[in-house]
């Protein structure tokens, strides 16, 4: 394990699942969690939550702003975590996928490494009705499909957390918190599990001078 002894600066942008909503405890939130991940290999991690619960992908410009003026200094990661929201309040695809696309080549602009990851399968939200689950799990995966390519053009990773972790959120209702909407604690530690070998390697890649 090779330590790093300059602050490698993440910063977390996105809705409430970036935020960390519905975690029991502070640790147990997307961007605690991928910090611990990032110093147990070996980086020094100044951690930015800019995230605010609630947003939509048109949101991102401002975190974006804020992001790229806090301390005079852009991030080195961004995570943007994304179209929860979107997909709520039915805004069209391909805005949301647009104002994805636009913060990310703002961020790489500034020479920030992005990871940007899908919306959710709203589909496996509990009160969502049975009837309604496949229309719900088409209009996820077309958004889904739509950010990956705005965010791969753009020159972002993609971390396609939702493939990953769809079943266990859709069989298992531990992952929810309380308000059967967002992830509880045990819902943060399948996404950061998910996510997490991508920020390391986006981090390595980084530190060792081979990041794209």
């Amino acid at each position: 394990m090779v330590v790093s002894r300059t602050p490698l600066r993440l910063a977390v942008l996105g809705d409430s699942i970036a935020f960390g909503t519905g975690a029991a405890r502070p640790e147990d939130t997307l961007g605690a969690r991928l910090s611990a991940a990032l110093r147990a290999d070996g980086h020094e991690v100044e951690l930015s939550v800019l995230a605010v619960p609630g947003a939509v992908s048109a949101d991102l410009t401002a975190q974006v702003r804020r992001a790229l003026s806090a301390a005079g200094r852009a991030p080195d990661v961004a995570v943007v975590v994304v179209g929860a929201n979107d997909l709520a309040r039915l805004v069209p695809t391909e805005s949301a996928a647009a104002a994805l696309g636009s913060a990310v080549t703002a961020l790489r602009g500034a020479g920030t490494d992005v990871v940007v990851v899908p919306a959710p399968d709203m589909s496996s939200i509990p009160f969502v009705p049975p009837a309604f689950r496949p229309v719900v799990r088409a209009a996820s995966a077309q958004l889904q499909r739509r950010q990956e390519a705005v965010a791969a053009s753009a020159g972002a990773r993609v971390a396609a957390v939702a493939a990953h972790v769809g079943r266990s959120f859709e069989s298992d209702p531990s992952m929810f918190a309380a308000d059967r909407f967002h992830p509880s604690s045990a819902g943060y530690a399948a996404i950061a599990s998910a996510l997490t070998p991508v920020v390391l390697a986006t981090a390595c890649e980084r530190r060792d001078g081979t990041a794209a």
